[in-house]
């Protein structure tokens, strides 16, 4: 420790001692020397008026913010659980994102325990933490299995609770119980079961269209066909042509219910454990296994799948296998596996344009031999896996009218705009500003149009901002002895691009349904599933899935859910953390959370208590878009911002390049002569850069190492103990 000996004089630096922005693990070891210099010497620095700081490398940019308004720059107040199973800090917590220093009553070495208790205190300054912030049954149950040696048993208990909770909601009512002659989709899904084991492959799309014809993509129908051998073989009675229809004996209610959760467990929960070990593998085991847990109990899903029935974890669990091979640079197989979540369901378009974003700007950052070479093996294995899927109603196995009766089925522009009360645009608008149908009556394509056209506006920041940033962070063309290339930086805007993306299809697409609210709700829980409570993601996360289930309410109310849809909003909010019947106006997050949540809970109370007027039969539902909507517009917004934030984070905005300019003040230490690819690859080799850590790379994560995301919670204690901010020059140390 190079501590001044209290004989020499001390002289007060002429300029702010900085840290250097070398993130590779061979200068951590000095870095942190650094650190803890800096903190011994206080000791013999009290003394003087102003405290000595220990100030981090922070972009000019950032003081266009002034302080009160930094919620951004901040990754959120972490718990102890978080930081304790680490023995060492990560090469991002070195180099942090804001100007820290330590409090004056540092007068001697504090604890990071010390500093951690201290940052909680400040980041609510106007009441006890312990009494305000909540880190939810999750993280105490967790905590708790690791203290008891139970670690390994986390997980398979977590999913066999799951299970548990799942059956138990599967015991109640379901969609179109006991409504003849159409029912519902418990029926939909049975009859399909029983058109597609009876009929050949060129009248799946095209038999009695009138009484629940198939509408999903192939792969629906092959694992309805699956499902109906197998019931079959159980009762024959259960999927007879035509006699079946309306069939629900128990027998036949417990194979549905059953088949459900088989594929759920298949498929859906795999993928989320995959998600747990790549996007949060540089986060504490505590902190994954709290993560698998809140997304294990996702409720919006679980009402819809095991209460109103339905296959979505099918559909949702592809895309998350897709975007785990995504962050671990398994392209071609990420590829395949969204082809078959759109062969399952066409709804997950939804997420297309960001995911055809990402791989072209990977393939724009590789430069024009590597990323033209990726481009064509994505176009050949996306178009061999279509065929695949489509295999059976192409020639010479079937007409090529049987495909084109399948595309008919799959997209339904004729059914109109929206369906029922859905909290989007167009329906909100309808009710408050035009009656969209009576205005464009016979004019149908135009109004098509006009949604196609909304939509694209929508979701074109999410699918700009990859591109742009992949631009100017191309890699020159690569070197003649064929060194491999590194990974395209524009991972962590993935979650955000889904979100931004499936929120503009469901807020401006045409013939949008309430249960499609699940595809956003996805990317926004993943969000959460790595912040802690008192974070800005995990505010608008808690929210938008407590709002995505009360969006719903018309449609569970219906299904006489109304036992599991209290029971699991409750549930939930208890697990993670969030009490929706907090009031707190200190914020813009917690002011609306609070009006929101009061706005539900008065619209059921009147919805119990006073029954609609005769001439508004549907007053409640309108109300519970008029509550809704506004959220689901807000949330979007939000995911913009965010999309921009964390690509400046990455490399900055339009106009400035990955490599520094010549009269730039920063000085890279590695990247000092060499070829310009050579310098380019070193800083990529690196991570995102100075940026990328001022914001955490992405809520404070990276991705199997890629980067240099994760922050570790001892150096965000230091950081967040002040708010002060100052302009800063970025120097590095030659390591």
């Amino acid at each position: 420790m190079d501590v001044l000996p209290d004989s020499q004089p001390l002289r007060r630096p002429s300029r702010d001692r900085t840290v250097s922005l070398n993130s590779s693990s061979q200068h951590l070891r000095k870095s942190t020397l650094r650190l803890r210099s800096s903190v011994a010497s206080l000791r013999s620095t009290f003394s003087d008026a102003e405290p000595p700081e220990i100030v981090s490398p922070q972009p000019r940019r950032h003081l266009l913010h002034p302080p009160q308004s930094l919620p951004w720059l901040k990754t959120g107040a972490f718990h102890d659980v978080d930081w304790q199973a680490r023995s060492c800090a990560s090469p991002a917590s070195i180099a942090s994102s804001t100007p820290t220093t330590l409090p004056p009553s540092a007068n001697r070495s504090q604890s990071f325990r010390a500093l951690m208790a201290q940052n909680r205190r400040a980041y609510i300054p106007d009441a006890q933490h312990d009494d305000v912030l909540d880190y939810g049954a999750v993280r105490r149950w967790v905590r708790w299995m690791h203290r008891q040696g139970m670690k390994a048993w986390v997980v398979p208990c977590a999913i066999a609770a799951s299970t548990c909770v799942k059956w138990c909601i599967g015991l109640g009512s379901h969609s179109g119980y006991a409504t003849p002659p159409m029912f519902g989709d418990f029926e939909a899904q049975r009859h399909w079961m029983e058109v597609t084991i009876h009929l050949p492959v060129q009248q799946w799309y095209r038999y009695d269209l009138q009484y629940w014809g198939l509408d999903y993509p192939p792969l629906t129908a092959y694992a309805s066909w699956i499902c109906g051998k197998v019931g079959s073989w159980i009762e024959p009675t259960w999927f007879a042509l035509d006699t079946s229809r309306g069939i629900e004996t128990p027998g036949n209610k417990l194979f549905m219910r059953a088949s459900v959760l088989a594929l759920d467990a298949l498929i859906y929960v795999p993928a989320l454990y995959c998600f747990m070990r790549t996007w949060h593998a540089m986060r504490s085991s505590r902190t994954q296994h709290a993560a698998f847990v809140t997304l294990l109990f996702h409720p919006a899903l679980l009402l819809i799948d095991f209460g109103h029935f339905q296959y979505n974890s099918v559909m949702l669990g592809f895309t998350l296998l897709a975007i785990n091979a995504f962050a671990i640079g398994f392209d071609l197989v990420g590829a395949v596996f969204f082809v078959l979540s759109l062969c399952f369901k066409q709804m997950s378009l939804y997420y297309a344009p960001a995911i055809g974003a990402y791989l072209l700007s990977k393939c724009i950052s590789l430069g024009s031999k590597e990323g033209l070479r990726l481009f064509t093996r994505l176009a050949l294995v996306t178009t061999l896996t279509f065929l695949v899927a489509f295999a059976p109603f192409l020639p010479p196995f079937s007409p090529i009218s049987t495909l084109g009766d399948s595309i008919a089925r799959i997209f339904p522009f004729s059914r109109g705009l929206f369906e029922d009360k859905v909290a989007n645009f167009w329906c909100f608008t309808n009710v408050t500003v035009l009656k969209w149908r009576r205005v464009f009556e016979g004019r149908e394509p135009l109004l098509i149009k006009a949604s196609a056209a909304l939509t694209a506006l929508g979701f074109l920041p999410a699918t700009a901002g990859p591109m742009w940033r992949a631009y100017y962070g191309r890699l020159p063309s690569p070197p003649e002895d064929g060194r491999s290339q590194p990974q395209a930086p524009t991972l962590p805007l993935l979650p955000y691009a889904l979100l931004t993306t499936s929120m503009s299809f469901f807020l401006f697409s045409f013939q949008v349904h309430e249960k499609t609210i699940l595809l956003p709700l996805l990317p926004l829980t993943l969000l959460l599933s790595g912040a802690m409570p008192g974070e800005e993601v995990f505010a608008w996360g808690a929210l938008g899935n407590v709002v995505g289930v009360f969006s719903m309410w018309p449609l569970l109310k219906k299904d006489g859910l109304g036992v599991q849809y209290i029971a699991m909003l409750l549930f939930w909010c208890r697990l993670i953390g969030y009490n929706p019947f907090c009031v707190r106006f200190d914020s813009f997050t917690h002011a609306l959370s609070a009006t929101v949540n009061f706005s539900m809970i008065l619209l059921h109370l009147l919805e119990l208590l006073v029954p609609p007027p005769a001439r508004y039969p549907d007053l409640f539902p309108v109300l519970n878009v008029l509550v809704s909507a506004p959220v689901f517009g807000l949330i979007w917004l939000w995911s913009i911002r965010r999309g921009v934030q964390v690509s400046w984070a990455i490399a900055g905005l339009s106009g400035s390049r990955s490599h520094p300019r010549p009269d730039s003040k920063i000085k890279f230490a590695k990247d000092g002569g060499g070829s310009e690819h050579e310098q380019v690859a070193a800083r990529r080799a690196r991570g995102p850069g100075m940026r990328a850590t001022s914001l955490g790379h992405a809520s404070g994560q990276s991705v199997l190492g890629v980067g240099n995301g994760y922050r570790d919670p001892r150096r965000m204690a230091l950081e967040r103990v002040t708010r002060r901010t100052g302009s800063v020059e970025v120097e590095t140390v030659e390591g």
